[in-house]
């Protein structure tokens, strides 16, 4: 309720067009229907006087749209004594303002989800000991302590000898990163399970994860205003009918016959055809777990011609997965994963539910160990059946089985080692699994006219190009940071570009392209605020979908838009020869406005989206990661 009387006060010219219709009702009711003329008309006027002025700045910076049209229907229905179609037209033309205005407001909240999730307090190192301070009093040169699983406060380089860091929400890569003293590391980055100590680089303002919430203000600040679709239509209409008007009056000595024609030359196929199946587009898009922002999304999704994708956790899983297992006789694989899986379970390692995973999907049982440690970084060792398993980095394992020898690996694969009772027992392979429908996603894509596709990434590049080659992307940039990816949309030149990621890291360049679309099923709040799409669902072919959607969604209300002119145009002819009263002109102009409604209502979609769902199959193609901590 309270959210409603906020809504209310903000939009108080919708809420005074509104009451004003609850007063008309009751006066009518109470047999003073010339009072309800008089108070439609001259509160009709009087927004039509308020809204010229905001066209006539319009105009001064060169902008012509619907308040034109909008204007002039107001003020001819009032002539006409058409008060009530008046104050329809008023009610369409504010209420249309204020949904804008909400949409904008709710466009802004990407800052909020980036600054809520950025550091506020620091452990600075003082004295031997700690102290805690706002994360905008650390200066360059400052010593910090980094807690297990903290987000690093600003940029810095490494102190202690070794850490592993999450970049994922920096550079979208999947698998934790490994350090060593003297290595960079970015804020925004998550520790991992131990604490770590690091010098300052930077101060809050100018760190990684600072820029990249400016980078999203500024792209979101840059983005041209999109033109509305019955803006491009409403000038000339208005003109035409002015016209035709005019030359009526003129032919006929008659101003009556002026009213006749503008009494069916309101603007209701513009006002009316677009923003319905606007809403019925984006409301087939809610049906197929797809949120669109506004109808000017749809718009650009219509024309789009390039396709831009973010890698991990987009056209892969982002989740490494067991790809292989190769034994080292005499084990075999089953044993091998066996003892890897059991060991694994005393493990933090992003790997270790993967491997359990694996073992349990072939019914392998796993084993209890008597002891187990975790070696930071390397890997874990486990008592298990009276055998000793190390699983981890190859020197690792050779330092504990001398006999062990690298397996080769595809670029960017990462390989973990293992050892059983002092003897080598051979490798698992772990990779990121390529979505199974990406391939078609692209395909459907270049159907539809978006035929150049992007992969700006945070990966490597050998890792990067693989992907590319298997999905035929035409354009790979590797080792991207946000900043890099802006950049790169920024340069494209076959526009509208669309921009597929699913982190925080993808939330600027989401912002920056002329539409953003957020893989939103795991929760990328500060991806799905910045984009103006978002695909509820774990489905790359959502953005196959919703081009699909925004091109039938343009097409029917053009349909729709076109329908009404051409019916309204004859109309306007018959009048301008006298043969349609003004009565009776405002009655049929009900009709045209009933079947344009009923034209733009096609955009809602039926059954058919139900059958176009590409399904993904359990297992797909796997795809290379770059390295990371425990595997080489």
């Amino acid at each position: 309720m309270r959210r409603m009387a906020r809504l209310a006060r903000r939009y108080w010219v919708v809420t005074l067009t509104l009451g004003i219709g609850l007063i008309g009702v009751i006066l009518a009711l109470a047999g003073a229907g010339w009072l309800v003329q008089w108070l439609f008309s001259v509160y009709a006027l009087a927004v039509a006087v308020w809204q010229a002025a905001g066209m006539v700045r319009a105009m001064a910076h060169g902008r012509f749209g619907l308040d034109i049209l909008a204007i002039t229907a107001i003020v001819a229905t009032v002539l006409v004594g058409e008060f009530v179609a008046a104050l329809i037209v008023v009610l369409m033309l504010t209420g249309g303002d204020a949904l804008e205005d909400y949409a904008n407001r709710r466009a802004k909240r990407e800052l909020d989800a980036l600054l809520t999730r950025a550091p506020q307090l620091a452990h600075l190192v003082v004295d031997g000991g700690y102290q805690e301070v706002p994360v905008d009093r650390v200066e360059v040169g400052d010593a910090l302590l980094v807690r297990p699983s903290e987000i690093v406060p600003v940029d810095g380089i490494l102190l202690s000898a070794r850490a592993a860091f999450d970049q994922a929400s920096i550079t979208g890569e999947s698998i934790p990163v490994e350090k060593t003293t003297g290595d960079e590391v970015l804020s925004g980055s998550v520790n991992g399970q131990e604490a770590v100590e690091l010098r300052a680089t930077s101060t809050a303002a100018s760190s990684q994860y600072q820029q990249i919430v400016a980078l999203v203000a500024q792209a979101a600040e840059s983005k041209a205003p999109v033109v509305r679709l019955a803006d491009r239509y409403a000038v000339p209409f208005t003109v035409f009918s002015l016209a035709l008007g005019a030359i009526a009056w003129w032919l006929s000595g008659d101003p009556v016959r002026f009213a006749e024609v503008l009494v069916l030359a309101t603007p209701c196929p513009l006002l009316i055809a677009a923003p319905v199946a606007f809403i019925g587009g984006m409301s087939r898009g809610a049906r197929n777990s797809i949120i669109v922002k506004s109808g000017g999304v749809l718009e650009q999704l219509a024309r789009a011609r390039t396709a831009v994708f973010d890698k991990t956790g987009t056209l892969t899983y982002g989740a490494p997965a067991l790809s292989d297992v190769r034994p080292k006789p005499p084990f075999d694989a089953d044993e091998l994963l066996t003892a890897v899986a059991s060991a694994e379970q005393y493990s933090s390692h992003v790997l270790a539910a993967s491997f359990i995973k694996a073992a349990r999907e072939r019914g392998l049982e796993l084993r209890e160990a008597a002891s187990a440690q975790e070696a930071a970084t390397n890997g874990v060792v486990a008592d298990i059946d009276g055998r000793e398993v190390v699983v981890g980095k190859f020197a690792f394992v050779a330092a504990h089985a001398p006999d062990a020898v690298r397996t080769p690996i595809a670029p960017g694969e990462l390989a973990v080692y293992v050892a059983i009772g002092g003897r080598f027992a051979g490798a698992l392979l772990a990779s990121d699994r390529l979505r199974s429908n990406a391939a078609a996603t692209l395909r459907e894509l270049s159907a539809l006219g978006v035929t150049n596709t992007m992969m700006p990434t945070g990966d490597a590049r050998e890792t990067a190009e693989h992907i590319a080659g298997e999905l035929g992307i035409t354009r790979v940039r590797a080792e991207c940071l946000p900043a890099d990816k802006v950049a790169e949309v920024a340069g494209v030149a076959e526009r509208p570009v669309v921009m597929v990621g699913d982190g925080v890291n993808d939330a600027p360049v989401l912002a920056a392209a002329d539409v953003g679309i957020a893989m939103g099923a795991k929760g990328a709040t500060a991806a799905s605020e910045s984009a103006d799409a978002v695909i509820l669902v774990d489905d790359i072919h959502g953005v196959a979908r919703a081009v699909r959607i925004g091109t039938d969604t343009v097409r029917i209300a053009l349909q729709s838009i076109w329908l009404g002119i051409a019916v309204s145009v004859v109309l306007m002819l018959i009048a301008a020869f006298g043969f349609i009263p003004a009565t009776a002109g405002a009655l049929i102009q009900e009709l045209v406005d009933v079947a344009t409604i009923l034209a733009a209502l096609r955009a809602i979609g039926g059954r058919l989206d139900a059958r176009e769902v590409v399904a993904e199959p359990r297992a797909g193609p796997r795809v290379a990661e770059s390295g990371a901590r425990r595997s080489e």
